[in-house]
This record gives structure tokens, sequence and C-alpha cells, in this order.
């Protein structure tokens, strides 16, 4: 099943108040990442190695923990301004609630889409992770150090199948 899907600029799916577009939405959340796509590779950074965080030293997509009473594009937004120096406008961004791998009670959100070539040479790595890359998808996706979860995110919101071991 396909997660639901909402474009940050537009009317939210029936689970959401149908009067209020996404960015006024107030429902409660985990946090926020982004699929950042350009020419079949994705926005990655490296973790820091610190066993007090999950997945330490794991691929993972820009996006973290939701902060004050962010709404979640707002969320994912501020955290590509702290992590990597850019930023997109909502309407550039398309969002898929998923459980929260952390607190599988409430959502947390993946929001897809496309870097520019421009994008990507403004980007200024901050102070969290170990490094950045633009990795091409296939890699990230059999990569045994990627945060697993992702994985299976990733293949649903861009129609991939789910390999054998993410369907158990």
């Amino acid at each position: 099943m396909k997660p639901a899907s909402v474009h940050a600029g537009s009317r939210p799916s029936d689970r959401f108040d149908k009067d209020r577009p996404l960015n006024e939405d107030r429902i409660p959340f985990h946090g926020a990442k982004l699929l950042l796509m350009a020419g079949g590779r994705l926005l990655t950074c490296l973790r820091d190695d610190f066993d007090h965080i999950p997945f330490p030293a794991h691929w993972d997509l820009p996006g973290g923990e939701r902060e004050g009473d962010e709404t979640p594009v707002d969320s994912a937004r501020r955290e590509l301004r702290e992590e990597f120096g850019i930023d997109l406008p909502p309407k550039r961004l398309t969002g898929h609630r998923f459980p929260s791998h952390q607190d599988p009670g409430i959502q947390s959100w993946l929001f897809h889409g496309s870097l520019t070539g421009d994008e990507i040479a403004e980007i200024r790595f901050g102070d969290e992770g170990q490094e950045w890359r633009m990795m091409a998808l296939g890699e990230f996706l059999s990569h045994p150090f990627a945060v697993p979860h992702f994985k299976d995110w990733i293949r649903r919101v861009i129609d991939l199948p789910p390999v054998a071991s993410e369907q158990a």
C-alpha cells in the first residue's frame, strides 16, 4: 500500500481537516525527512558515530525531529537549512506520511522533491554528520549502512517493489 501523499502547497487528504491547507495542519507528528533527487541521485549524509544517537555511522536522509509546533513541511525545510544550508519552497515538495519508526503511534513525514545543479552547488554542510553525498539511488537502497526503514519509505514513494527482507 502506498503512503498517503499530499502536495505541500495543496489541500490535504481526507485524513486532515479539508478546510485547512497542509501548512496550517497541527496533527501530531514525530519528524520529517526529505528525499531530494537529481539525476538518479539522492541527497544523503553520513550520521555521526555516537552511541547515543539512533543508527550511528549510517547513511541518512536530510531531516529530523519536530521542534515546537512546526508543521511537517516547516520541520523538513528547517532541517534542510540547518543541515545543508539550502531551502526549497513548499510547492516543490510532496509529503508522504508513515508510522514513526521511533514512535509507531504517531506519524513521520517524508517529503519528495528535486534539486537543481545550482542548489547542489550551494550546499554548505552543517555541524551534524560526518559528510554529505549525492548518492546513486541504487547504492543507497542496497547499502548495508543506510538507515533501514528509509529504504522501504523510498521504495514506496517512488513505486519500487520492496525487497524480500523488507516485506517481513
